[in-house]
């Protein structure tokens, strides 16, 4: 996947209002932790996350997808009506039917010409929508689109919550595949993308690659039922190994196909998972862990969002700049991987 003619105009974001620190979990947990005399300060000592964002109660993934949507519009000055494209990327939805985009799509006013759809694979949502769009745009068939994804954590961590602690069966073993849940969070972002003969921002997609690995796409699985809420099981270390090594395979092709040296990235934009993925995935693929930048800390793990709304923050405080070039890593559950060269 080569493109030549793909702008990206700046991202929009919206930050959910709600703090959730992992010391607060902890003490939610207490009379778990005491049962199983775990020690307190492991979950933020395993997964580096202090805290975490959730919405206020009652936020639909729409919600704030708009808001992030509204701002990536309003940066990229790009007409309301000139948008032909909306994609909504999101794990999270509205419902089953209709689309969550359209309610996206009628919020934001876009025009009845525009073309809309949810696109879903786990936390490579975004990016994968990115391609999507950058194939519409090199093609010709459009001038200028959105992308838009809002995740919403609250239900996934109420409902772990609530089981861990009303299932007096649980072990020190049996809880490992509930507790990665307790590392999601919730935000929303959005990036406006044009043709460069139309709208030439000076911002480039050059490339992408992917790899699948699709024999292991039974180490995190999650779904809702009446009696539990919603709940995810994931199988945490081996999803690290069997990531990081399609991971690899993805870096290879990515290497192949933009031709780009290595010291030539200027900064990194990962789906973070947890400290021990990142350190993990640098040192497999020999890159410069300084050129990493993190929002693991304060955001945790946001699904389709993460590697997106990290971008956005990067550019924010001034960690990617005109002219440097970057590259985003992407690892989703299914397994897969998506890698995109960015010169911005």
């Amino acid at each position: 996947m080569r493109y030549t003619n793909v702008c990206l105009h700046d991202f929009g974001y919206e930050l959910p209002p709600v703090e959730l620190s992992s010391t607060a979990i902890e003490e939610r947990l207490q009379p778990l932790y005491e049962r199983l005399k775990l020690p307190t300060g492991r979950l933020e000592l395993m997964t580096g996350i202090k805290t975490r964002r959730l919405w206020s109660p009652g936020t639909l993934p729409s919600t704030g997808a708009a808001a992030a949507g509204r701002a990536a519009v309003a940066k990229a000055g790009v007409p309301v009506g000139d948008l032909e494209c909306l994609l909504f990327t999101s794990v999270s939805r509205d419902m089953m039917e209709p689309s969550t985009a359209s309610f996206v799509h009628r919020s934001l006013g876009l025009p009845p010409s525009c073309l809309l759809f949810d696109v879903s694979n786990a936390c490579l949502g975004f990016l994968d929508g990115m391609i999507m769009l950058a194939n519409m745009l090199e093609l010709g068939q459009i001038r200028s689109g959105l992308l838009v994804a809002g995740e919403t954590a609250e239900n996934l961590i109420a409902s772990t919550l609530n089981h861990l602690l009303a299932d007096a069966s649980l072990t020190r073993k049996s809880i490992k595949p509930l507790f990665a849940s307790l590392t999601i969070g919730s935000g929303a972002v959005a990036l406006v993308m044009s043709r460069r003969d139309c709208n030439d921002t000076g911002h480039y997609l050059r490339g992408a690659a992917c790899r699948a690995n699709t024999a292991h796409n039974d180490l995190c699985q999650g779904g809702q039922n009446a009696e539990q809420g919603t709940l995810m099981s994931t199988d945490s270390e081996q999803l690290l190994e069997k990531g990081i090594e399609t991971a690899a395979a993805c870096w290879q092709s990515f290497e192949t196909e933009l031709a780009w040296p290595k010291a030539s990235i200027d900064r990194f934009f990962c789906h973070q998972v947890g400290k021990a993925h990142a350190q993990l995935l640098f040192e497999t693929l020999k890159l410069d862990p300084a050129k990493n930048f993190e929002t693991l800390p304060s955001l945790g793990n946001v699904g389709s969002v993460s590697a997106p709304i990290t971008m956005a923050l990067g550019i924010e405080q001034g960690a990617l700049a005109h002219g440097q070039r970057a590259a985003i890593l992407g690892i989703g559950s299914g397994i897969n991987s998506l890698m995109l060269g960015v010169d911005w």
